[in-house]
């Protein structure tokens, strides 16, 4: 039995580490395909629409682009994540990065909106699939005394991801086709997955003692044990992914309307920076500082925390810089907001593998993730774009900013797991 001041990190072999490391590179390079489009939407989309950049068709087309990348992660994250439970890890895990990568350096080709959110669509499932059996593999190989921490790590290493599409996107100005060509680099991590990484001797025995059920939707659906759990955890996660596309990186824009007010010809750049560097180092933190947090709040405890504080400070970026006409109180405002609101993401990566056992851990996970995709993605095909294109942006995404309200409604529905600080049982899910 380990002290009760033992670190976290004490005990921590080689092998562990190297898990973490890979499977959050793919997580970085998974978070840089994605934002790549946000990046680079404001000159892509107008070239393929063929219209001016301030015109309306931008706008909504942006919007359902992004739908439209919830959709194909969803359907790449039920699929990849069924198939790790199944075949295994590692060979999974390697067909996710292929498509992701593979897909983005494609999209430098596309030469109309349909074919680019064909691509996007492609991309997503690899997106969606990586997420999954990273969280999973992470969550089988560390020990319960550190999985909160080496999750948090996990999903926080996706700030590198957006750093780097921002430092792409500030690089290739309004060349966005070299941007994409850029997403076919992370291909060359499968070489290291395939000679770095072991099957989990958890999942091993797992797929031993129920071959039937791995990976099996039907097992998880049908299980009462488990059924409420994935439902919950989906409904959680559309919380989180619908604030994050429809009010998180309004970050962004909130800025540049600052600026363009403020008339600033360096509007577009400061931006991106604002948004990118500035905002997502706040997010890095609150990602990072979730696994310690809830240690010693437990895992609703901090969701709720963090579902509260975004949902206070929604309105206060949307309007109090622009009351004082700051621009530094909007870059100070920023990074607190990132904090809570995208901070809330790394929960479910420690959250939601605790909730199944290994031969659906990565099933379950997969499934409360990517259903909440599909779930949000209704709510920015439709009332996000509709609301961006039929108010002012400050009201529009205050009223999306209540969205946080309704995830500390689904909190009570979800089970509370074990926090080895404070109970040497161990979660009855493993």
């Amino acid at each position: 039995m380990s002290s009760s001041t033992e670190r976290w990190y004490q005990g921590i072999t080689r092998y562990q580490w190297t898990v973490l490391i890979i499977a959050s590179l793919g997580w970085v390079f998974d978070a840089f395909e994605g934002q790549l489009y946000n990046i680079t939407r404001a000159d892509m989309l107008p070239q393929l629409l063929e219209v001016a950049p301030d015109s309306p068709l931008v706008r909504l087309w942006g919007e359902r682009l992004l739908g439209v990348f919830l959709l194909g992660g969803t359907l790449g994250g039920w699929l990849f994540s069924s198939l790790a439970d199944r075949w295994g890890r590692r060979p999974v895990m390697g067909l996710t990065i292929l498509f992701y990568s593979v897909f983005s350096g494609l999209t430098a080709f596309a030469t109309s909106i349909e074919q680019a959110g064909a691509l996007r669509f492609l991309v997503a499932m690899g997106v969606g699939g990586e997420w999954a059996v990273g969280a999973a593999l992470v969550s089988d190989v560390f020990p319960a005394r550190a999985r909160a921490q080496a999750g948090g790590i996990f999903h926080a290493t996706s700030v590198a991801g957006l750093w780097l599409a921002a430092a792409a996107g500030l690089a290739v100005g309004t060349e966005w086709r070299t941007a994409y060509l850029l997403g076919i680099l992370p291909a060359l991590l499968c070489v290291w997955v395939r000679a770095g990484l072991e099957e989990p001797e958890s999942w091993r025995r797992a797929k031993l003692e129920h071959p039937d059920q791995a990976g099996s939707f039907r097992a998880l659906l049908q299980d009462s044990r488990y059924r409420g759990r994935a439902i919950g955890g989906a409904l959680l996660a559309m919380v989180g992914l619908a604030t994050f596309w429809g009010v998180v990186i309004a970050g962004q824009d909130l800025t540049a309307e600052l600026l363009k007010a403020r008339q600033d010809p360096a509007a577009a750049a400061k931006s991106r920076i604002a948004f990118g560097f500035v905002q997502t180092a706040g997010a890095g933190l609150g990602m990072l500082c979730f696994g310690p947090l809830s240690e010693k709040l437990g895992r609703r405890g901090t969701f709720a925390l963090m579902h509260l504080m975004a949902a206070v400070l929604t309105p206060v970026i949307c309007w109090v810089p622009f009351l004082f006409n700051s621009y530094p109180l909007m870059l100070c405002l920023l990074p607190l907001f990132g904090f809570f609101a995208q901070g809330i993401h790394a929960g479910y990566a420690i959250y939601f593998p605790e909730l199944f056992p290994p031969h659906l851990r990565a099933t379950g996970a997969g499934f409360c993730f990517n259903t909440g995709r599909i779930l949000a993605a209704p709510m920015l095909i439709w009332g996000s774009a509709e609301l961006k294109l039929r108010m002012p942006l400050q009201q529009a995404v205050t009223l999306l900013g209540g969205l946080f309200v309704l995830g500390l409604l689904i909190l009570p529905l979800l089970p509370k797991t074990i926090t080895p600080r404070n109970s040497q049982t161990r979660n009855p899910a493993n």
